[in-house]
């Protein structure tokens, strides 16, 4: 099962030959060095652990540049390890996107767009109140409890507050090609992120 770490840098459709549209998210993905391999004797685990982004050395400090002088491996800013991913990879290799073929699933995961601090309506999809007649209930997110009993508001309620920033993993996307020689990668559908932003792709069982 391929894994291997990508830059999203946005989307645009493809004319296939049949005549479809497709609409896909290119992904820079890869050239990715592998700089450690953990296994269940030595770390109680079995992952496999990739860098990507390619940075000049400046830019890294100075125990992450000697960890990566230690396996050999280029100036990269990101290091990710992928869970049960190792397979026959040894310290050394690159993981490139011919790894994958065309028409596999894939899961993407990425940090989402943060959308700040949001109210009920837009959060989690509260209704609105009535707009005319003297409402003073337009947005508002209206009663949380009681009051003589239970004489609190129980955990868990859902309310205003930080909306998006956080983790998110999109299944069942589709590879519609590859481009070895670009190291791009067109999958079918939204990827999470922004422009520009690192994402972790791995193959969807």
């Amino acid at each position: 099962m391929p894994a291997i770490l990508a830059k999203k840098l946005g989307m645009t459709q493809r004319f296939l030959d049949d005549g479809r549209v497709e609409r896909v998210t290119v992904l820079e993905a890869g050239p990715c060095p592998v700089t450690a391999i953990r296994t269940f004797d030595a770390d109680g685990y079995e992952a496999v652990q990739l860098g990507f982004g390619t940075v000049r050395e400046k830019a890294l400090n100075k125990p992450k540049l000697g960890y990566l002088k230690k396996v050999n491996a280029s100036p990269v800013r990101t290091l990710v390890e992928f869970r049960d991913e190792a397979g026959e990879l040894v310290v050394g290799d690159t993981v490139t996107v011919e790894a994958f073929e065309v028409g596999q699933k894939v899961k993407i995961a990425g940090k989402g767009k943060g959308k700040g601090f949001q109210g009920t309506i837009k959060r989690h999809n509260f209704a609105s109140g009535p707009k005319s007649h003297g409402s003073h209930n337009k947005r508002a997110p209206g009663s949380i409890g009681a009051s003589a009993t239970p004489s609190r508001v129980f955990k868990g309620i859902r309310g205003p507050g930080q909306m998006g920033g956080k983790r998110v993993t999109q299944k069942g996307l589709t590879i519609v090609d590859l481009l070895p020689e670009q190291n791009l990668m067109l999958v079918r559908g939204s990827v999470p992120g922004s422009k520009g932003d690192t994402v972790e792709v791995r193959t969807d069982a």
